[in-house]
């Protein structure tokens, strides 16, 4: 959940990198949801004012325009707590019709952070094999205050540009000043984002759905959501069952463990993720000529992170902007011969490609997606107060997972003085939920795979898409025929495998191929 997954997704694009079945019998037609009356599913609760008529018009965004999507501004409550006293923030949504015969209705896609822009997911449809995404009406939407909602959070948009301090601490001087650092972080927000910051909860989000589908007058919805966007979908299906179609959730979060003891297991996920990576370099060492062997290439890195961290290129790219960039290694295996190519130039001594990508991938000069991030997190439920906590546990982890264990700490470090009260978060239960897509790759890093089986668990309903042995990270829709296949066949008329007795995945699916550099 560190990072958007969007960006990820377009980072790739932009930067023209190439993405690189198992075959499973038993599927049956899921039985549908109950579906409430018209009317009274298009009747807000007493103390919600109606939503007023959603006023669609050209998208600004090129690539929206280029899909003939359409966008608008949606007012829903500030305060849901007192959604009746007049005070609202401004969420962006975009559209994509339908162009089948039949109309599925409207899908709502979110891809992840939580901080992640997903007004350009309106024309993931296109995706969908067999011309199924065409069935639906796809809504993309900020939340808020993300990219094009109101308002817009921003804390501090200089805070990730480099050089900054190493991430893992050699002296106690390191410790302080990366304290420091997330302190006065935490007060900007509370400076900049006003009330906004008591009300950017998972709960808040999900209530926002919902106002939407009011707004867009239809009876239930259908959602698709990736690595966070799955904890928001799992909440609004506990929250508004009967509100719910059908749900593909890719990459799921544990519901069980948000935020302070996920983000200590997936730094253990993505040390095997990145240690997968460096075998994989070793394998290839006449290309790369960073080692033969994982501790080879382990050896390579260390010393470019010295160096770095002594020497920072152009006086911005230090320790901590190389792991940050080398981090994405353990979101796609996509990225592996590009992130290797520009890891084997640093070593030698260029890092432009690595800046680059640096820039690409991460949030330089503007810190909306950050700032959301922790907005959420760090009220969804409570963090440790006290230093030594976080100490502790950072440097027990640090032991089995040195590549991003600090660096995750302090990724999270703003929440432990965060001036936004923490709340209780939702439990999230999906007994009276339909049957919903729950897909993951067991060796995901950001969200590790037992969340995946923790949400098939909790949702009596739900099938288990696995792909073992994969690493990457919320990669459906993205050219493998077994996964994107199971999905058309879900979204055009309800078809799922059957589910299985007991714990495991009702489905697998080989995952998308290693690549070769």
């Amino acid at each position: 959940m560190r990072r958007p997954v969007v960006i990820v997704v377009a980072a790739v694009t932009a930067l023209a990198l190439l993405i690189g079945g198992a075959v499973a019998a038993g599927f049956a037609l899921a039985p549908h949801a109950t579906t409430p009356s018209r009317s009274a599913a298009l009747a807000a609760p007493a103390s919600w004012p109606a939503p007023a008529a959603i006023a669609w018009k050209a998208c600004d965004d090129a690539d929206l325009r280029r899909a003939r999507a359409q966008c608008a501004v949606v007012r829903v409550p500030m305060d849901w707590s007192a959604p009746g006293d007049g005070r609202s923030v401004g969420i962006a949504v975009s559209r994509v019709q339908h162009t089948a015969s039949t109309s599925e209705g409207v899908i709502l896609a979110n891809p992840g952070g939580p901080g992640g822009s997903g007004l350009r997911l309106a024309t993931l449809g296109a995706q969908v094999p067999d011309g199924v995404g065409q069935r639906y009406d796809w809504i993309g939407f900020d939340p808020r205050g993300v990219g094009d909602s109101t308002p817009r959070l921003s804390c501090d948009a200089d805070y990730a540009n480099g050089p900054r301090p190493a991430y893992t601490p050699a002296t106690a001087a390191t410790v302080a000043a990366w304290r420091t650092r997330a302190e006065a972080y935490a007060t900007a927000c509370g400076k900049a984002g006003g009330e906004l910051l008591q009300h950017m909860t998972t709960r808040d989000s999900a209530n926002d759905l919902e106002y939407l589908r009011l707004a867009l007058r239809e009876p239930q919805i259908s959602f698709f959501g990736y690595s966070y966007g799955t904890y928001l979908g799992q909440v609004y299906a506990t929250l508004y069952p009967s509100r719910v179609k059908r749900m593909v959730l890719d990459s799921n979060v544990d519901p069980t463990e948000v935020w302070y003891r996920a983000n200590l297991q997936q730094d253990v996920a993505f040390q095997t993720a990145l240690e997968a990576w460096f075998d994989w370099l070793a394998r290839y060492d006449s290309r790369f000529g960073l080692g033969s062997t994982r501790a080879a290439v382990e050896r390579s890195y260390e010393r470019l992170q010295q160096r770095l961290a002594t020497d920072p290129a152009d006086g911005v790219f230090g320790s901590a902007e190389l792991a940050d960039t080398l981090l994405y290694a353990g979101y796609s295996q996509g990225l592996w011969p590009a992130l290797g190519a520009a890891f084997a130039e640093a070593e030698q001594g260029d890092t432009r490609t690595a800046q680059q990508y640096w820039k690409a991938l991460n949030e330089v000069s503007d810190d909306n997606g950050y700032a959301v991030y922790l907005a959420v997190e760090c009220t969804d439920a409570a963090w440790p107060s006290d230093w030594a906590t976080w100490e502790a546990d950072t440097r027990k982890v640090d032991e089995q997972a040195p590549f991003g264990t600090w660096l995750n700490t302090w990724f999270n470090a703003p929440c432990r003085t965060w001036p936004a009260a923490a709340g209780t978060p939702v439990r999230v239960d999906g007994a009276k939920a339909p049957p919903i897509l729950v897909i993951g790759e067991t060796l995901d890093a950001a969200t590790p795979f037992s969340g995946s089986e923790t949400v098939r668990r909790l949702f009596p309903e739900a099938r288990l898409l696995a792909e073992p042995g994969g690493t990457s990270h919320a990669e459906s829709l993205n050219g493998d025929a077994c996964v994107d296949g199971a999905i058309a066949d879900y979204l055009r008329d309800g078809t799922l495998p059957q589910r299985r007795t007991g714990d495991g995945p009702d489905l697998t699916c080989a995952p998308t191929p290693v690549p070769t550099p």
